[in-house]
């Protein structure tokens, strides 16, 4: 039974289409890349290393980030797995949602996956079972068992946005279609069309040799030049609306979008709401890793929020400043995470001293001589 597209009328919706739309690009972008920066770790050698190299034909960040950028566009992402006679994983090949169906097996015991690859001579393979692919899902209306694309919900706004597109270069270019009106003071009565053709014609005969001169005219002609109507001006103002719904839908700060987000959010507010966010994202896949690899895997999203470790450094500097970690544990750690080399010197001067105070013996030396 085919479960493709979760048994609804959505179809496809290709990558090259919906980035052509800049707010999502904008997103989609940041947070494939995001995630791919994030650290993944496996508890078992050979899991880490086809995380760290699980393809032939391009760099491990080009990989993940593809295979994020389309599961935040349809939901779901494909690859499938490449193994030797062992069952170790040698490669992984990235896979369009297009070139992939899902079937549930008919005692509802797993899926199976007929496969079209672009090489001639793999073609088509079918009933590939589900341990042989890596199938992340980032939104699910089945049970997790395919993917639904975030994009569904955007589909009228996107719909408007392109509408309103559409009608913002139709009235831009209608804008300046005529430069301006002149108006012709006849007292002996209307003039016909003929006649206006020809005053048309000339004045801007007349503005073209100008060269941007100034223009003469008698006193029974009066030229107003045309400017934009104040109503598409405020159209122009308001076609960034659909910014803060797809920021809504994919659950990031709308300033993230360039918008004017919340007002009242500080950084530290925003930055841990994005970081919220990118976590989810992180454990979705860490979950279908986790169960392919038979290992446990980890998501460290510092390096992604945090790129540089100076929040890091400015915790672990209170942590230290409250003795909940000694000095030594705090240089190891940023040492570890390359914040520190490895081969730094300890300080000669520590800028910390402890004093000892030691408790005064007996109560003689009372300075007020009470007893």
């Amino acid at each position: 039974m085919s479960i493709f597209n979760n048994g609804t009328n959505a179809q496809y919706v290709s990558a090259d289409i919906a980035l052509q739309n800049s707010d999502i690009y904008s997103v989609v972008t940041q947070l494939s890349g995001d995630l791919a920066t994030a650290k993944y770790k496996a508890d078992r050698p050979r899991a880490q290393n086809i995380l760290d190299y699980p393809s032939s034909t391009a760099n491990p960040r080009g990989f993940w980030q593809s295979m994020f950028m389309q599961a935040l566009l349809n939901g779901e992402s494909f690859a499938y797995r490449w193994r030797n006679a062992n069952g170790v994983d040698v490669r992984w090949e990235y896979l369009r949602p297009s070139q992939v169906s899902v079937f549930l097996l008919e005692d509802g015991s797993g899926l199976t996956y007929n496969v079209s690859f672009d090489e001639p001579q793999l073609g088509m393979l079918n009933n590939v079972p589900q341990n042989d692919m890596i199938h992340l899902r980032l939104y699910s209306k089945n049970g997790g068992k395919t993917g639904m694309s975030p994009l569904s919900a955007l589909s009228n706004e996107i719909d408007i946005k392109n509408l309103s597109n559409d009608l913002t270069k139709n009235a831009l270019s209608q804008s300046v279609t005529s430069p301006g009106v002149l108006k012709i003071n006849n007292e002996k009565g209307l003039l016909n069309w003929k006649l206006k053709a020809s005053h048309s014609r000339e004045f801007m005969n007349q503005m073209k040799d100008s060269n941007n001169g100034p223009i003469v005219i008698d006193g029974l002609e009066d030229w107003t030049p045309l400017e934009i109507n104040s109503n598409v001006a405020s159209l122009l103002s308001s076609v960034n609306w659909t910014s803060t719904q797809v920021a809504k839908v994919y659950q990031v700060p709308d300033s993230y979008l360039n918008g004017t987000g919340d007002q009242q959010s500080s950084l530290d507010q925003i930055k841990g709401n994005y970081a919220n966010t990118l976590n989810r994202y992180a454990q979705a896949i860490v979950s279908e890793l986790d169960d392919k690899l038979s290992a446990s895997v980890t998501a460290d999203i510092r390096p992604a929020i945090d790129p540089l470790g100076d929040d890091f450094a400015t915790t672990l500097a209170g942590l230290t400043k409250n003795g909940t970690i000694a000095n030594n544990q705090a240089t190891w750690v940023l040492q570890q995470l390359g914040y520190f080399p490895e081969d730094m010197p300890e300080a000669n001067n520590p800028t910390t001293q402890q004093v000892v105070i030691q408790p005064a013996k007996g109560g003689d030396n009372n300075e007020d001589g009470a007893n």
